[in-house]
């Protein structure tokens, strides 16, 4: 999925948005929805405004399946 680099958001992101919060740091809305930090995570920022996130991003917020993937140049991709 292509994400998408936004502000900050005023209310909950969309599946595949990204970005950069003032005080928490990187965060991003995974394809299923989930939100998750990503301070434990490498970000590099290219210069297109996209971002690749290392290691892989792992999210289970008391759902039944976890979302585990990479964010690569702004695109969303399930392991």
């Amino acid at each position: 999925m292509k994400g998408r680099r936004v502000e900050v958001p005023s209310g909950l992101p969309e599946p595949g948005d990204y970005y950069l919060h003032p005080t928490a740091g990187w965060l991003g809305m995974t394809p299923d929805g989930q939100l998750t930090g990503l301070r434990g995570h490498q970000v590099v920022e290219h210069e297109d405004g996209t971002i690749t996130v290392s290691p892989s991003i792992m999210v289970n917020q008391g759902r039944p399946d976890e979302w585990h993937g990479y964010l690569e140049r702004g695109v969303w991709r399930k392991c």
